[in-house]
């Protein structure tokens, strides 16, 4: 059979450039090429790199869907129905929707693709391909991805891997709170070893939900990666403050930043949407200390939740520069369609806005409680401005001189003035170029 594999458009926020959109490609599809047993000829379509071809024949097709890209999946899959060529639809959303999914396609494969992609494989040979496909995941049996279908110099990074799916916290607002959702799961660490070898690279970039879901999985992985002399980064929960040996481990393995959802500096907003493994009294310490260490951090924070007023912003924002956080991702709270805060909203009758396109984090499609629509926006996109201003850029300047290089790349030249750099790259095709330049200048690797 000829297989199709889509990633549709992903929506930019008004902060976000091209480089969002050829960050890396997709690690699902590759996993999912991987798993396609090797008679058959798979093909990978980016919509993010270019138009999509839309005059073949393919046997199947799958299609990733997230919730901003769900109208344009549900587009595609139009498309080929109508021609009679059967399509499935997976990814987060529709895994924490499948009753929507199924409208626009012929099978939804809710969670992992791992056991379940060849038995979709089987159906669609033999005509039965129906309904929702899913089961327990077992991650060792996921493959290496197929790097080999796609031109990763197209690309920023093709220096990706996921070593986990999932995460042992649940807070409302991920999708880690959906029904489909079965905790926290692990490769072997031989695995990822192995994986990290084929990439043949000395920086890479984990984009598991939380490295540290496993502490003593954890520990064995920096185990193994130490001899190997790489540079790092990843996202953990803000726990590790819990755990300064695995905070030791990661300097002396590599580690050079660290991605941690603190989500705000206020304790009732935190125990409002369930978010048991912060404590705001020990965030100071926890910077401290990934800075003691030579690290970086990347805080992400989420605005609009109940116990958040007007105030919020001022008081982030000099919370942010007071501790040198070195770059900053922030949200408007967005209830996914799934978990456990759009159910609770919805009961309250006060989800405004059920464009799926809107859900990008970036729009209100919610009543807030203590502020308006419109105060909730214009502080959210008043603090990205404030917090990548020349001024307070040079205010957050780190203290050790080994660590500036990276942190004006990230500030100036992905942030202050990344959609020009983005649009200047993109059409002269040195997106991948551009990371290997800005990689060497940082980190000299």
């Amino acid at each position: 059979m000829k297989i199709k594999l889509i990633s549709p458009k992903m929506t930019l926020r008004p902060m976000d450039s091209e480089f969002k959109r050829l960050m890396s490609p997709s690690l699902s599809l590759l996993i999912v090429a991987g798993l396609t047993p090797p008679e058959h000829e798979v093909t990978i379509a980016d919509e993010n790199l270019q138009p999509l071809d839309l005059d073949d024949h393919p046997d199947l097709v799958g299609i990733n869907v997230n919730v901003d890209t769900s109208t344009g999946a549900y587009r595609i899959a139009r498309h080929y129905r109508s021609q009679g060529i059967p399509v499935v639809l997976g990814g987060i959303h529709v895994s924490a929707n499948p009753e929507e999914g199924l409208q626009h396609a012929d099978a939804v494969c809710i969670g992992a693709a791992e056991g379940v992609w060849e038995r979709i494989i089987l159906d669609t040979q033999e005509h039965r391909l129906h309904g929702q496909y899913h089961q327990k995941l077992d991650m060792t049996r996921t493959p290496l991805p197929r790097w080999d279908l796609i031109d990763t110099q197209r690309y920023l990074y093709s220096n990706v891997i996921c070593t986990s799916r999932g995460c042992p916290w649940q807070c409302d607002f991920c999708y880690n709170s959906c029904e489909y959702m079965q905790g926290h799961h692990t490769r072997p660490v031989q695995d990822v070893m192995h994986e990290i070898h084929n990439l043949g690279t000395k920086q890479v970039l984990f984009i598991d939900d939380n490295l540290i879901g496993n502490i003593a999985w954890t520990h064995s992985l920096l185990a193994a990666m130490k001899p190997l002399g790489l540079t790092w980064h990843a996202a953990v929960s803000a726990n590790l403050i819990q755990h300064l040996d695995l905070l030791d481990e990661m300097a002396a393995s590599g580690c050079q930043s660290l991605f941690i959802g603190f989500e705000s500096i206020n304790a009732a907003s935190l125990e409002g949407v369930n978010k048991q493994q912060n404590n705001v009294e020990v965030y100071e310490s926890l910077i401290k200390e990934i800075h003691d260490r030579g690290m970086m951090v990347s805080a992400s924070l989420v605005f609009g939740l109940d116990q958040d007023r007007p105030d919020v912003f001022e008081h982030t924002l000099d919370w942010l520069v007071r501790n040198k956080i070195e770059t900053m991702t922030a949200h408007i709270l967005t209830p996914y369609p799934g978990t456990r805060l759009f159910e609770r909203l919805q009961g309250q009758n006060r989800i405004t806005d059920y464009d799926w396109t809107h859900y990008n984090t970036s729009r209100v499609v919610f009543q807030p409680k203590h502020m308006t629509p419109e105060e909730l926006r214009t502080g959210y996109l008043k603090l990205y401005r404030d917090f990548y201003s020349i001024k307070n850029i040079i205010k957050r300047l780190p203290s050790r001189p080994q660590q500036r290089k990276a942190y004006l790349l990230l500030n100036l030249g992905y942030r202050k003035f990344g959609k020009i750099a983005a649009t200047i790259v993109t059409h002269l095709g040195l997106m991948h170029l551009y990371g290997r330049v800005a990689r060497h200048l940082a980190y000299g690797i």
